[in-house]
């Protein structure tokens, strides 16, 4: 398997998120568990714009689409 073209930290930077690693923590511990009946697009504490960008990353498929799945998942996990 080929290594992510972007990283964990990256897909942070790129939603205007702190990406360090205490940021990241924070931000999942703050928001999860995301319940499964709600897309990862649409949760409620997205901006419009940072909905925007997931919902397009993973209708393309694009580059990105790996790393917003590993988002997805550690939204999912329990605490």
């Amino acid at each position: 398997m080929e290594r992510p073209i972007h990283r964990f930290s990256d897909l942070f930077k790129q939603l205007g998120l702190q990406a360090d690693d205490a940021g990241i923590a924070s931000f999942l511990t703050l928001h999860a568990p995301l319940p499964g009946g709600v897309a990862l697009e649409d949760a409620p504490f997205w901006t419009v714009a940072q909905a925007t960008l997931l919902r397009e990353e993973i209708l393309r498929d694009a580059d990105w689409a790996e790393v917003v799945d590993q988002l997805n998942e550690a939204l999912r996990a329990k605490k």
